[in-house]
């Protein structure tokens, strides 16, 4: 019975003395003190490890400042650097950028000029300064998305040739803009081409169809029985102050007569001048010089002036195509006789000049020259100003 109570009791205290043998056992497994280093225990770590915000209790050690400095040199040489510092990448003192090598301009490096290239402008930059000097070709509209888009320093006159004309023709360095009647006759003319032919020959078409008038048509037949040469040229129109309603080029007048350069005037003053040329002029020559008249040389007839481009004066007779100047008449013998002063011995010059004068006032309202004014001291003038007196201004 003894032996069966120790077999019994041997178990329990079997399990009893195993838990103290491993125990013991245990402390031989800790590893020395000086396996990370002198003066470091197995169990602390190389370098500070941060401790969580509020939590100061327990048994860690202090890792505060005054502890880190506290302890050997040989502990703080072991801490790692920081991660991109200059001591992880080798470096014992930071780089410092040196004046200009590592500076940027304000505006930016531009590698065109390091390469030696020239500055390329694209076309977006240079329609947008085309437009902003006013020099852009295509038309610049303002009012997009409304009811009333417009364009933009679109101006009525366009300049054209110094005898430029409407619609292909010449007019005075100006291309016409038609006005409110010539619009609602082309717009008639327009509604008509359905119906009826169009006739290209203003003489041709009726006046109600915007065709020429009948006082304008039976001038025009007095000069083809006045031997002058002539052609019809399209409408002159700019504003209300000049303009030719129904211009005509002349070219030359009975007898083989020359208009260098040809005239732009309206019929009316064409047929006056042909008429004093052939009855007065032309007489006058042949009774002093024995010759006719090859050539007449004008220096003005449509331009779009005021009286003697004078500013602030009245518009001049040329802004209608009512007034022609003559600076030169040439002989068939060959002489040339500018309208100027003659000197005491030109005795058939100044006679020739007198007779114009006096016998040119039969057929125009206003004549001026030589000794008139200091505008008219090299050319004849010549137009058909209606005055409400019926008063002519001759000045002989």
């Amino acid at each position: 019975m003894g032996m069966a109570f120790v077999s019994r009791l041997r178990r329990p205290l079997g399990l009893l003395l195993l838990p103290a043998m491993l125990a013991a056992c245990s402390g031989g497994l800790t590893p020395p003190d000086d396996i990370d280093g002198a003066d470091v225990g197995a169990i602390r770590p190389s370098r500070p490890v941060a401790m969580e915000i509020g939590d100061t209790g327990g048994d860690l050690p202090d890792y505060s400042s005054e502890s880190m400095q506290a302890m050997p040199a040989a502990t703080q040489k072991k801490r790692l650097p920081m991660i991109d510092s200059d001591e992880a990448m080798g470096m014992a003192e930071p780089v410092q950028a040196s004046a200009g090598a590592l500076s940027v301009p304000e505006g930016g490096v531009s590698m065109d000029d390091g390469l030696g290239v020239g500055r390329v402008e694209g076309l977006a930059e240079a329609q947008a300064n085309e437009i902003a000097e006013g020099n852009a070709t295509q038309v610049v509209v303002d009012g997009i998305g409304t009811d009333d888009p417009r364009a933009v320093n679109q101006s009525e006159a366009l300049p054209m040739s110094e005898a430029g004309m409407e619609l292909g023709g010449e007019s005075e360095g100006y291309l016409r803009v038609p006005d409110k009647a010539a619009r609602r006759r082309e717009a008639a003319e327009g509604e008509q081409v359905a119906f009826l032919p169009r006739l290209s020959n203003p003489m041709q078409m009726p006046e109600t169809m915007g065709g020429m008038p009948a006082s304008e048509k039976a001038c025009r037949q007095r000069l083809q029985r006045l031997g002058v040469t002539f052609r019809d040229v399209p409408r002159v129109s700019r504003g209300r102050s000049c303009g030719i309603d129904w211009p005509i080029e002349l070219s030359g007048l009975s007898g083989g007569i020359q208009i260098k350069p040809a005239a732009q005037v309206n019929c009316q003053i064409s047929e006056a001048f042909a008429r004093w040329v052939k009855n007065e002029l032309v007489p006058s020559t042949r009774m002093r010089y024995l010759s006719g008249v090859s050539a007449i040389h004008q220096m003005s007839s449509y331009s779009c002036r005021t009286m003697n481009s004078q500013k602030g004066a009245a518009m001049s007779e040329h802004a209608k195509g009512n007034a022609i100047d003559v600076g030169k008449i040439v002989l068939k013998n060959g002489k040339a006789i500018s309208i100027e002063k003659k000197g005491f011995f030109a005795f058939r010059e100044k006679g020739l000049l007198k007779a114009v004068r006096g016998d040119s006032c039969k057929y125009f309202s206003t004549v001026l020259g030589p000794g008139s004014d200091r505008f008219h001291k090299d050319h004849f003038h010549f137009d058909l100003r209606a005055r409400k007196s019926g008063y002519r201004h001759c000045s002989l």
